[in-house]
């Protein structure tokens, strides 16, 4: 399993870093049961592609009338 930033699983400090958050905000939503993550031995990690659903998933679309004046 690779831990670098590049590679497919990241750290809880790579995966605040990647979402632009702190890492008690990532503590939080894994406690939280928020997002998917996996446990390897006592160490918490992230792929990227559940990060981004994680980010996708809090999308807000634009409403249509200011869409329209847009």
């Amino acid at each position: 399993m690779t831990t670098e930033i590049g590679g497919e699983y990241l750290t809880v400090e790579q995966a605040a870093e990647y979402l632009g958050t702190g890492v008690r905000f990532i503590r939080r939503i894994v406690a939280e049961r928020r997002v998917v993550f996996y446990k390897v031995g006592r160490n918490v990690r992230f792929k990227r592609s559940d990060l981004e659903a994680f980010a996708q998933s809090g999308r807000v679309e634009v409403a249509p009338s200011y869409a329209a004046a847009a």
